[in-house]
């Protein structure tokens, strides 16, 4: 795991330079997937080389407790290096474990959750049970969701994601792990705004139209929902562009625009409207419709998401009885999910059209008891527990951020016999397990496999309560 303490050692007097080249063992990987070395005694940070591997590697930058630097040569392979399934893999971000065979990435996130757990040592770490990673039969082809950066280079309309740790766009002509429908919407985007002429941002210049294209697929349905982010609200062309993909890509239902005026690291802005089509996609998960909007979220592997489901709703054990609280619910993929088997359910999400999301979804699917709010689950659940209601089982899925410390409290004063945490960062989850294990016990740990060929994990973390 990525670990900048370096108090062991002294690292002042280490100095290298940028473009230095030297060899280098490489140890282990870093909760980001880069292989770690050491130079004197300094961390020494490689995207794209492997444990075990004796490696030649050029500095990038150096900084006061760690070295970054960049591949050059592989003097020594690993057992589980494999050819990356896209070229460009070690050159973008998302891409980062594809060199490495897909039983190491399994273990790899396993191994990372152990390393986070010691880092923080919540109570009874030792004795957690951490099950195998559930992975994918086939790890490609499987996001649901291309956000694509729309830049000029010599005359030419490229679509890509940024070079790591820049703002040069590489162009991505293919890309094994989206789904092929996104794909196949981008190049054809792509081919209609060079063919049409209409600017597209110069971030020098702080000029131009289109910012971002996000094309998400519904696998189920097949729908598909365009999204042009542009630096304002005037879109040049806008009526010649939706004509041409009414003609070219029937598969696209709703054709929406973001305004994100100025220079900004955020990819969406505040003000969105549907341009052309229907306001939604809908996506199945298991018998349950969900109509997705443009700012919705959903997790971008559709096939997995049963799998993840499936642990939390095993490690949760409901029964016809119980109430159920689904914090940071999105449009409620969790909650009406597991709804037809129990009494009621609550859910919450802090963005309002996530919330309208979920009710519309829960009416659409003939789901009556089942309803959700706009708000903090650190603010709503003990609003809700004032007024009477008592929740048997809470399930919380936070953002990378994980869990604000006044809803631990709130579910430390709570105690809900059935409580499950589905985590997508291990560092925040040890850290919150630090406090969620003074009142339950950790039973077992068990990771899936969401984004596989990326250092990106999720878990389901079973509590038994004291």
């Amino acid at each position: 795991m990525e670990n900048y303490n370096s108090s062991f050692y002294e690292t002042d007097d280490v100095r290298v330079d940028p473009g230095q080249q030297f060899n280098l063992k490489i140890k282990r990987l870093g909760i980001n997937g880069e292989g770690i070395g050491y130079y004197q005694h300094k961390l020494v940070f490689v995207p794209g080389a492997l444990p075990t591997e004796t490696v030649t590697v050029e500095v990038q930058k150096e900084l006061k407790n760690f070295i970054r630097a960049n591949l050059v040569k592989v003097l020594e392979s690993s057992a589980d290096r494999v050819e990356p399934v896209d070229d460009y893999a070690n050159n973008v971000g998302g891409f980062e474990l594809e060199n490495l065979s897909y039983d190491a990435q399994l273990k790899f996130k396993r191994d990372i959750i152990a390393e986070t757990l010691e880092k923080f040592q919540p109570e009874g770490y030792k004795r957690y049970k951490l099950l195998p990673t559930i992975g994918m039969d086939t790890p490609v082809g499987y996001r649901n969701k291309a956000t694509f950066q729309i830049r000029e280079q010599d005359g030419k309309i490229v679509a890509g994601l940024y070079k790591s740790r820049s703002h040069e766009v590489v162009d991505l002509k293919e890309s094994a792990l989206q789904h092929p429908l996104t794909m196949k919407v981008m190049r054809a985007i792509v081919d209609m705004i060079q063919e049409l002429g209409i600017p597209v941002y110069d971030e020098e210049k702080n000029s131009g139209i289109i910012k971002t294209v996000v094309v998400r697929v519904a696998a189920a349905t097949n729908e598909v929902q365009v999204t042009f982010i542009t630096q304002s609200k005037k879109l040049l062309k806008k009526h010649q562009l939706i004509e041409r993909i009414h003609g070219e890509l029937p598969e696209v239902v709703s054709i929406a625009q973001n305004v994100n005026p100025g220079e900004t690291s955020l990819v969406w802005g505040d003000e969105t409207m549907v341009i052309d089509g229907k306001n939604t996609i809908t996506e199945r998960i298991g018998d349950v419709n969900f109509d997705l909007s443009v700012r919705a979220f959903m997790q971008s592997n559709p096939y997995m998401i049963p799998a993840l489901y499936d642990e939390a709703f095993k490690a949760l054990n409901l029964r016809s009885k119980d109430r159920v609280v689904d914090a940071y619910s999105g449009v409620g993929t969790i909650g009406l999910t597991i709804a037809k088997d129990v009494r009621e359910v609550r859910g919450m999400d802090t963005i309002a059209e996530a919330v309208e999301d979920a009710n519309v979804n829960a009416i659409k699917n003939g789901i009556m008891n089942a309803s959700y709010e706009v708000g903090k689950a650190e603010e709503l659940l003990p609003a809700w527990i004032e007024e009477g209601f008592k929740p048997d089982a809470i399930i919380v899925d936070p953002p990378r951020t994980g869990l604000d410390d006044a809803l631990i409290d709130t579910i430390l004063k709570t105690e809900p016999k059935k409580f499950v945490y589905i985590s997508c960062n291990p560092s925040t989850l040890a850290r919150d397990l630090v406090q969620l294990t003074t009142k339950y016990r950790v039973e077992y740990i068990q990771s899936v496999d969401l984004l596989p060929q990326t250092a990106r994990i999720e878990c389901v973390v079973k509590f038994i309560k004291r």
